[in-house]
C-alpha cells in the first residue's frame, strides 16, 4: 500500500537511474556519424593539409595517412576487444582503470577532459574566424571573430542538453553533406590533374624524407582524433559489445582512406612539384583555389558555407564527448556528484554538458579580450587559440592511447586470457611503442607545431599543460586512495559500481 514516503530503496533506484545514460539512444549508422563527425573533413582539408604541403614541406602526406591509419588499426583491435567488457562513458579511463589501476585512471580521466576541451575550444576560434569572414564578404558587414564563436557555444550547448538521436541527426545532416563536398573535389582534381597528370608520386616512399617529417606524423595524428569516441557512447548503444567495436574499425578505416584520397587528389590537382610552393602561398585557400578553377565560384562559395557547418558539427560531436567524460567522472566521484547526473527529460548527461559549455565560454573570452586587432594582425588571437590548443587535444589523446594500449595488455593478462587474445596484445604492444615515438617526437618538435621559436616558451609551456593534467590526475588518484578508498575503488567501473552496491544491500 502506497504510504507517500519514498523508501531507500526507491532512493537508491532513482539516484542509480540519474547515473545511467539511456541505452539504446543510438545504433550503428548514427554512431560512426557522431564519432567521423570529429575528423570534420573540410577543416582538415582546408587547415592540416596545407601546413603538412607548405609548411612542413611533406609531399608524401597521402601516404602519411596509411601509415597511421595502420597503426590506429592495430591500436584498435585491443581497444574495441575492450569495448565488449567493459561498458563505459568515461571510454579512456575505463579502460585504463581496468588495466593499469584506478589512480591511472584518475590521471587519465584529467588528460581527457583537457585535452578533448582544447579540441572543441580550437575549433571555436576557427568557426568564429571563418564565419565572420563569410558575413563580411557577402553581406559586407564586419563582425568580431569571437561573436560567431561565443553563439556557436551556446546553440552547441543547448543540443548538448538534448536527446543524444536528436544529435546525431543534426550531425549526420552535416557531417553527409561535407564528406560529399570534398569527394566532389576529389574527383574533379583527379579528373582534371594538374600539368604532371595523374602522378602517384604523392604515395613514393621518398616523399617522406625532409626535416619536417616528424612534425608531419604529429600533426596529422590530429585528423584521427575522434575515432576512439565511439566506446564513450557505450552506454547509449543497443548493442556495446559489437557496435562500438564496428564503429572504431570503420571511423580508422574511413579517415585513413578519405584522408590519403583528398591529399592526393590535392598534390594532383596543383601537381607533385608545385603543390608545396603553392600551399605556402595559398595556405587554408587552397582547397578553395583550386576547386574554384574547376567546378567555378558558385560551388566554392557552397563549400565555403559547408566547411562552416562541418566544423559546427565537429563542435558539436567534441562536446557530447566531454560531457560524457565529465558526467562519467561525476558518478565515480573525481568530480562534484552533481556532474554526474542526467537531464529527467533527455536521459543526456546535462550537467557535464554545462560544465563544458561554462569552459569554452571562458576559453573564448579570454582570447578575446587579448585580441590585438588595432595594434597587429586582426587573426592573431584565433589562430593563437586554433592552434596551441588543437595541438595541445592530438599530444594528450595520443598519450591516452599508449597508456590505454598498456592497459588493454595488462587487462587481458590479468584475467588469464593472454594466450587467446595474444595477437590483439600484440597488436595493442606494437601501437603503443609506435605512438610513443609519435610522442617524443611531438614534444621535441613542438615549437614548429606551435608556429614559435626553438627559445620561445611555449614549446614547453604547451605539452606542460598535458604534463599539469597528467599530474593533477595521479595527485588526485593518490589523495582518494588514502583518504577515501571507496571513491577510488569505483573508478572504472560506471554504473557497475552503483549496480553491486544495490546487490549487496539488497542482499543484507
Amino acid at each position: 500500500m502506497p504510504t507517500g514516503r519514498t523508501t531507500p530503496a526507491e532512493i537508491h533506484t532513482f539516484k542509480g537511474q540519474e547515473r545511467r545514460l539511456r541505452a539504446d539512444r543510438i545504433g550503428l549508422p548514427g554512431l560512426l556519424m557522431s564519432v567521423v563527425a570529429a575528423s570534420a573533413p573540410l577543416m582538415v582539408t582546408t587547415g592540416g593539409m596545407p601546413v603538412t604541403f607548405g609548411v612542413l614541406g611533406v609531399v608524401g602526406s597521402p601516404l602519411l595517412y596509411v601509415i597511421l591509419g595502420l597503426v590506429l588499426l592495430l591500436f584498435s583491435f585491443g581497444y574495441a576487444e575492450m569495448s565488449r567488457h567493459v561498458h563505459n562513458a568515461g571510454a579512456f579511463t575505463a579502460y585504463i582503470a581496468r588495466g593499469l589501476g584506478g589512480t591511472a585512471g584518475a590521471a587519465s580521466s584529467i588528460v581527457a577532459l583537457v585535452s578533448y576541451s582544447a579540441m572543441q575550444c580550437c575549433i571555436y576560434g576557427l568557426f568564429g574566424f571563418e564565419l565572420s569572414g563569410l558575413i563580411a564578404r557577402h553581406l559586407d558587414v564586419t563582425v568580431a571573430w569571437w561573436i560567431p564563436a561565443l553563439a556557436a557555444v551556446v546553440a552547441v550547448g543547448v543540443l548538448g542538453w538534448l536527446k543524444i538521436d536528436l544529435n546525431v541527426k543534426v550531425l549526420g545532416v552535416l557531417l553527409l553533406v561535407e564528406v560529399v563536398m570534398v569527394l566532389v573535389f576529389d574527383v574533379a582534381g583527379l579528373g582534371s590533374p594538374g600539368p604532371e597528370g595523374l602522378s602517384p608520386r604523392a604515395f613514393h616512399p621518398d616523399t617522406l624524407a625532409g626535416p619536417g617529417l616528424g612534425t608531419a606524423f604529429c600533426g596529422t595524428i590530429a585528423s584521427f582524433v575522434g575515432f576512439e569516441q565511439a566506446a564513450v557512447y557505450s552506454e547509449e548503444t543497443s548493442r556495446p559489445g559489437v557496435v562500438v567495436a564496428r564503429v572504431t574499425y570503420l571511423a580508422v578505416g574511413f579517415v585513413a582512406v578519405f584522408f590519403a584520397l583528398s591529399a592526393w587528389a590535392l598534390t594532383v590537382a596543383a601537381g607533385p612539384s608545385r603543390i608545396h610552393e603553392l600551399a605556402l602561398q595559398e595556405g587554408p585557400n587552397l582547397l578553395f583555389g583550386l576547386t574554384e578553377d574547376r567546378l567555378g565560384t558558385g560551388f566554392t562559395d557552397v563549400m565555403h558555407l559547408f566547411y562552416v557547418t562541418g566544423m559546427f558539427a565537429a563542435m558539436l560531436s567534441f562536446h557530447n564527448v566531454v560531457a560524457r567524460y565529465a558526467f562519467a567522472m561525476g558518478r565515480e566521484g573525481l568530480l562534484p556528484a552533481a556532474v554526474g547526473r542526467t537531464s529527467r527529460t533527455s536521459g543526456a548527461p546535462a550537467h557535464g554538458s554545462l560544465l563544458q559549455s561554462g569552459v569554452a565560454l571562458a576559453v573564448v573570452a579570454v582570447f578575446a579580450a587579448t585580441d590585438d586587432k588595432p595594434a597587429g594582425d586582426p587573426t592573431a588571437p584565433v589562430l593563437r587559440l586554433s592552434n596551441w590548443l588543437g595541438n595541445v587535444c592530438a599530444l594528450g589523446v595520443t598519450v591516452l592511447m599508449i597508456a590505454a594500449s598498456a592497459g588493454v595488455v595488462v587487462f587481458f593478462v590479468r584475467r588469464g586470457a593472454a594466450r587467446a587474445q595474444a595477437w590483439r596484445l600484440a597488436a595493442s604492444a606494437v601501437a603503443g611503442l609506435a605512438l610513443t615515438a609519435i610522442a617524443v617526437i611531438s614534444v621535441r618538435d613542438f615549437d614548429a607545431l606551435v608556429g614559435s621559436g626553438p627559445d620561445s616558451p611555449l614549446r614547453w609551456a604547451l605539452p606542460g599543460i598535458v604534463l599539469l593534467a597528467l599530474v593533477a590526475g595521479l595527485t588526485l588518484g593518490l589523495v582518494l586512495k588514502s583518504v577515501r578508498p571507496e571513491v577510488h575503488a569505483r573508478i572504472g567501473l560506471g554504473n557497475e559500481a552503483f549496480q553491486l552496491e544495490k546487490a549487496a544491500e539488497e542482499g543484507r
